[in-house]
């Protein structure tokens, strides 16, 4: 950071960074109504990792460094409490990530904000050297290629107006124990934060071999990896390949909910996938376990005319836990 706290703006030096030829990317998110979750349980300490995580996640999958983060948190009337846990959330995430809390703004507004609620937005800037900068369109991915799953912590931010319907229905309560976790109770595992990927993927990406990674945000799977997939590939996943959180498989017994829709709300136990040749499969894989992931192959690059996922097994991976 290149200016002190109290301007009206943050300044941040990319050069002093040691960047020679850099691209700045930009992203900003929320972290949806998991914020419910967190108010109704008056847990507010791991919300704000949720929101830095839903921003770095998306600049590293482009190649991008995460330099400075910025917040924006509304209310009706301002709780000291509630807002230092929130901020220290934040510039927790911001620790695991790497990147510099610069600034934010706090609004109170009566009258638009109910007694209690809060809202959250977040923004931050990366930078990548321009010949970093993902998808690769020099070495895109092509049929035959791995995709390299790496291991959520949870539901993450994503989806939480259908858990929040599916909880309801199923009578359970937040303060009492996970059905399916008797050693945690239900709001724990429900706010388990975002995991941010941004070190391991920083670490792994120096090795030159990943062609494109896809942050598994809103739209879960079938949506996201389609995004960094060049015309004329699809995508086949093998759900016997991971197992996720047992979360996932209660959430689709108790809601009745089919596989596709599943993988189209939730990341279903895959934060984040990188795709890279299949020669570079097992060394990719190391290189994140080294760096602190769960990581396995999950499925492979398909030659289809349209950009499109292909599910076999989902169940496997959603009851195995």
């Amino acid at each position: 950071m290149a200016s002190g706290l109290g301007g009206f703006g943050g300044v941040f030096d990319p050069k002093a960074a040691g960047y020679t030829d850099p691209l700045l990317v930009a992203a900003t998110d929320g972290v949806g109504t998991k914020l419910k979750i967190a108010i109704d349980a008056n847990r507010h300490s791991t919300i704000g990792i949720d929101l830095v995580a839903m921003c770095v996640n998306d600049l590293v999958v482009q190649g991008a460094e995460p330099l400075f983060f910025l917040d924006y948190f509304a209310t009706a009337h301002l709780d000291n409490k509630v807002a230092a846990d929130v901020i220290a959330g934040i510039a927790e995430g911001c620790k695991q990530a790497g990147c510099s809390l610069i600034g934010g703004e706090t609004a109170e507004m009566p009258g638009l904000y109910g007694s209690g609620d809060y809202d959250l937005a977040g923004f931050a800037v990366g930078a990548v050297e321009r010949t970093g900068l993902l998808p690769r369109t020099d070495d895109p991915a092509q049929p035959g290629d791995a995709l390299i799953g790496m291991a959520s912590r949870g539901l993450h931010a994503n989806g939480f107006s259908l858990v929040r319907r599916v909880v309801e229905h199923s009578g359970a309560a937040l303060d009492a124990p996970a059905p399916f976790a008797a050693s945690q109770n239900l709001d724990a595992v429900l706010l388990e934060p975002t995991r941010i990927y941004v070190r391991s993927c920083l670490t792994a990406l120096a090795a030159g071999k990943i062609k494109a990674l896809a942050h598994i945000t809103g739209g879960g799977l079938l949506e996201n990896i389609p995004r960094v997939l060049p015309a004329g590939c699809g995508v086949e996943l093998e759900g016997a390949a991971w197992t996720a959180p047992p979360v996932f498989g209660w959430l689709q017994n108790q809601g009745n909910i089919v596989d596709e829709e599943m993988a189209r709300t939730f990341n279903c136990g895959i934060g984040m996938v990188a795709i890279v040749d299949q020669a570079d499969a097992a060394d990719t894989i190391q290189a994140f376990t080294n760096a602190g992931e769960t990581a396995m192959e999950i499925g492979k690059v398909i030659e289809s005319t349209e950009q499109t996922v292909t599910l076999q097994d989902l169940s496997s991976a959603l009851n195995a836990g």
